[in-house]
C-alpha cells in the first residue's frame, strides 16, 4: 500500500530448506544500496538490437557504425541566388566598371540538363542548384544589377530569364559561394558511431546519406503501475482516508526521462486476483515492470503475496534513506519480465527509481551513461543521519560556487519539496552528522 511505513518491513526469505542460508540469504540482512544495484544491474542487459524506420527509430542507441555510402552534398552546388560564372570575366569589376555577361540559361534545384557558361557568359541558378559545366564561382544576385540595367538587382531572381545580359559589379573569387561535392561527408566516412542516441539531427543526417531504416537498441517498455485502495484518480473525488495517485505519473515520466517508452496503469487496488489479473494483461507489452506500494510489512499489502506466487521475486531491505524495502526479481512464463517493486511513499519511489530503476533502463538501452552524474559540494548547513543508513537528501547545487542546500525536510512525503529539488545529497552510511561546510557527493537530477 502507498501509505505503508518502511521501517519494519523484513525481506522474504530465499534459500534452500535443506541447508543452512547463506549471509546473502538471510532473511534479516540488510543490503547496502551498492550490493542492490549490483545484483540488479547483473540481471539485466541491452535489448536485442533491431531494424527501424528513421522516425521510429528517434531516441534509440544505434547498434552499428553509419558509413557514408555517397558524398553530401551528391554534387557541387549553388549556396545562393545569383549567376553562376567564370572567374576570369569578373576581375576588376566595380560599380562604375561592371563586367557584362551574356545569360545563357536558367538553372532551378533540382535541374537536370544544365548549359554550358562559356567565355563572356553566365547562368542565372538558384539556392541548392547543380554548378553548371565551365561555371567557377556564384556571384551573389546582390552582386550584379540582376539584368536590369539600372544596377540594382531588386526583383530580378523571380521573373523567367531570356537571352539577356547580366552586369558583375565585383570580382568573383573561384569557388565562391559553391557548396562542392563531399564538403560536407565523403564517400565512405564514418557518419555516427554505434552507441549514438539517435535525435532529430542525427535522424535527419541519415535521411540526408539516403538511409531510410537503422539498426538500433530499441527503447525498452515499461509498465509502471501504483498499488493500493486508499488511492483515487486525479481529478476524482477523494472520500475519506483516500489520497491522488502520484506515483504512477512520477514514475511513468521519470520512466520516459530516462528514454524507455513507458505505459502508466491506474492504482490497482490491494486485490491479489485483481493485481494478478492487470499483471498477466501487462505483461504481453514489458520489457521491465515497475509497481510501487505494498513492500512493507502489512495487514492488506497483497503485492508480495502475488509476486512471491510468480517466484523469483525477493524481497530486500537496504540500508538507506528513505527507500529501505526493494523487491526485485521476474516474473512470467521463460525467462520472465524484470520487475522492481519500490516503497509507496512518494519520495521513496522516487529516489528508488533514480537509484535503481533508471539504470536499468540505460542498461537495456545500451547506454555507456547509466547513472547519473555525482559530484562533490559544499553543504553550508549540518548534516544528521541515522547510523548505518546511507541517506538521500534532496538539494538545491549551484554549480557557480560548488553549494549545496537541503530543500525540505526528510519526510518521505514531501513531494512539494521533492519538486523544487534538482539533486540528491549522499550522507554515507557511516555519518551520524556532517557539520557545516562539509564536502558531500551530489547526484545531479538534471532538467
Amino acid at each position: 500500500m502507498t501509505g505503508s511505513t518502511e521501517s519494519t518491513s523484513p525481506a522474504a526469505a530465499c534459500c534452500d530448506e535443506s541447508a543452512d542460508p547463506a549471509p546473502d540469504a538471510r532473511p534479516d540482512r540488510l543490503w547496502t544500496v551498492d550490493e542492490h544495484l549490483a545484483d540488479v544491474l547483473a540481471a539485466v542487459a541491452p535489448l536485442p538490437a533491431i531494424g527501424l524506420q528513421l522516425l521510429d527509430a528517434q531516441g534509440c542507441r544505434l547498434d552499428e557504425d553509419v558509413i557514408a555510402d555517397g558524398d553530401l552534398p551528391p554534387f557541387d552546388n549553388s549556396s545562393m541566388d545569383g549567376y553562376a560564372v567564370r572567374t576570369a570575366d569578373t576581375v576588376g569589376a566595380t560599380a562604375e566598371y561592371p563586367s557584362a555577361l551574356t545569360v545563357v540559361g536558367d538553372i532551378a534545384a533540382g535541374a537536370g540538363a544544365l548549359p554550358r557558361v562559356g567565355p563572356g557568359q553566365a547562368a542565372r541558378i538558384m539556392t541548392g542548384a547543380p554548378v553548371p559545366p565551365g561555371a567557377e564561382a556564384v556571384a551573389p544576385v546582390e552582386w550584379t544589377d540582376g539584368g536590369t540595367g539600372t544596377g540594382r538587382a531588386a526583383d530580378a531572381m523571380t521573373a523567367p530569364v531570356a537571352d539577356e545580359e547580366v552586369r558583375v559589379l565585383r570580382p568573383v573569387a573561384e569557388g565562391a559561394h559553391i557548396r562542392r561535392r563531399g564538403s560536407d561527408v565523403a564517400t565512405g566516412a564514418r557518419v555516427l558511431d554505434a552507441g549514438t542516441r539517435l535525435g532529430p539531427a542525427q535522424l535527419g543526417l541519415l535521411a540526408a546519406i539516403g538511409r531510410a531504416t537503422v539498426k538500433v537498441r530499441p527503447r525498452p517498455r515499461v509498465v509502471v503501475l501504483s498499488t493500493g485502495s486508499e488511492l483515487v484518480q486525479p481529478g476524482e473525488p477523494v472520500g475519506p482516508g483516500q489520497i491522488p495517485d502520484s506515483n504512477s505519473f512520477t514514475l511513468t515520466a521519470a520512466a520516459r526521462d530516462a528514454g524507455a517508452i513507458a505505459y502508466r496503469v491506474g492504482g490497482v487496488p490491494d486485490d491479489a486476483a485483481l493485481l494478478r489479473a492487470v499483471l498477466e494483461d501487462q505483461l504481453g507489452r514489458a520489457d521491465l515492470i515497475v509497481t510501487s506500494g505494498g513492500v512493507s510489512v502489512g495487514a492488506y499489502d497483497v503485492v508480495k503475496e502475488v509476486f512471491e506466487s510468480y517466484g523469483g521475486v525477493d524481497f530486500r531491505r537496504l540500508r538507506m534513506q528513505p527507500g529501505k524495502p526493494q523487491g526485485f526479481g521476474r516474473i512470467g512464463a521463460g525467462a520472465g519480465v524484470p520487475l522492481l517493486a519500490l516503497p509507496g511513499n512518494p519520495v521513496s519511489a522516487y529516489i528508488s527509481f533514480e537509484l535503481f530503476v533508471r539504470p536499468v533502463i540505460r542498461t537495456m538501452l545500451g547506454a555507456a551513461d547509466v547513472h547519473r552524474p555525482v559530484v562533490r559540494a559544499v553543504c553550508p548547513v549540518t548534516l544528521r543521519s541515522p547510523a548505518g543508513r546511507r541517506q538521500f537528501l534532496r538539494g538545491r547545487y549551484s554549480a557557480a560556487d560548488g553549494m549545496v542546500e537541503p530543500v525540505g525536510g526528510a519526510g518521505s512525503h514531501l513531494v512539494g519539496a521533492l519538486a523544487r529539488a534538482d539533486c540528491l545529497i549522499t550522507v554515507e552510511e557511516d555519518a551520524v552528522e556532517l557539520p557545516a561546510g562539509s564536502e558531500v557527493d551530489v547526484v545531479l537530477l538534471g532538467g
